[in-house]
């Protein structure tokens, strides 16, 4: 074959102490990032104990913060996000 030009030489940088710093520093801004009330996903401690009547009662953004501390999808208006919190936290014959 025939030549193609110059060649093209890409230099990687050693693996020093500097090059794996970004890369902690990056991961422990994200971890604060995430960290905060109802910011991110965290495996929550225990099942909420609320009843049928809390959730009627609890306030939009409160149902938003349950939702996403389990993981669960926070669309739709307040009454669907109600009853999906209830489909997904009372027993059958709680609601």
């Amino acid at each position: 074959m025939g030549s193609l030009g110059p060649s093209v030489v890409s230099l990687q940088p050693k693996a020093t102490a500097t090059t794996t710093k970004p890369a902690i520093i990056g991961e422990q801004q994200q971890q604060q990032q995430y960290s905060g009330w109802c910011g991110g996903f965290q495996m929550p401690v225990h099942y909420p104990r609320y009843k049928k009547a809390d959730y009627e009662a609890m306030p939009e953004w409160r149902v938003d913060c349950l939702l996403r501390e389990y993981g669960l999808p926070v669309d739709g208006d307040l009454d669907a996000k109600r009853r999906f919190a209830m489909g997904a936290f009372l027993w059958p014959g709680q609601y």
